[in-house]
């Protein structure tokens, strides 16, 4: 046999083994692809089978983790305040040993209407306490504008109030007390602007509100009023102290009233 016949037989054969072996590999991709298809399809009708059965299990999961992340999520809780637990400054030095059982005591002022206001008027009521003076030009005006917003957020809940304390009754009279509670749109049915006898006012402060600073030493029941608005529940118990010159302090005051309202 000649070399040039020889030559063109092998290709022969060579070409015939690569196109048998080509067949081969697509009858094998060509098995695969059926397979998976195959098991693709299998898979759609079981999960269509159980489909109830799977959306069920994912609601299930979906409200256990909720449950569970509740359970483990602290519940919301205001403390209850003491003398004690107050700085000593804002509390008067016989009362400051008292750890328990503090509570607001019996008052009686006049308000802006000259109408007499007494702890009665606030019996159940959520109520916010603060210490002013009219003429006051640091941070009285930042302290009665966020106590607006305050008045606007609480103006359609009936359980709660709120109660401003002049710290000079010598010159806070009944009528200076009008004419600051309209320049401040005090609602009168909300909000009370009250003076009255100086030893009084003093003795609420730092008795019971444990807000306010003494003044001059030599100035008997004298008082140096602070930032401080306090939030007072429904069993006369000081439940919490806000700076009443900031936005954010101002309104960690009105959803602590939301969560009293709610309990």
């Amino acid at each position: 046999m000649s070399i040039r016949r020889k030559n063109a037989l092998s290709i022969s054969v060579f070409l015939f083994y690569n196109k048998y072996k080509a067949g081969i590999l697509f009858q094998i991709e060509y098995n695969l692809d059926f397979v998976f298809l195959l098991q693709i399809l299998k898979m759609k009708a079981f999960l269509h089978h159980y489909r109830f059965f799977f959306g069920g299990l994912i609601v299930f999961s979906i409200i256990t983790i909720s449950l569970f992340y509740s359970a483990l999520k602290p519940a919301k809780t205001l403390p209850i305040y003491n003398p004690a637990d107050v700085n000593p400054e804002l509390v008067d030095s016989t009362i400051q040993y008292k750890s328990k059982y503090h509570t607001i005591a019996d008052f009686s002022f006049v308000n802006q209407n000259g109408k007499t206001i007494t702890q009665k008027d606030y019996d159940g009521k959520i109520y916010v306490a603060n210490f002013f003076f009219t003429t006051c030009g640091s941070i009285c005006p930042k302290m009665t504008t966020n106590l607006e917003d305050v008045q606007k957020a609480i103006l359609n809940n009936p359980k709660v109030l709120l109660l401003s304390h002049t710290v000079f009754p010598e010159t806070d009279s009944v009528p200076v007390l009008k004419r600051y509670a309209i320049k401040h749109h005090v609602n009168d049915s909300k909000w009370n602007l009250v003076t009255g006898d100086k030893k009084a006012i003093y003795s609420m402060a730092r008795k019971s509100y444990l807000a306010v600073k003494l003044g001059k030493p030599e100035e008997l029941y004298d008082m140096v009023h602070t930032e401080n608005f306090v939030l007072v529940d429904q069993k006369r118990r000081v439940r919490g102290f806000y700076d009443g010159t900031n936005k954010e302090d101002v309104q960690r005051l009105i959803e602590d009233i939301a969560f009293l309202s709610e309990q």
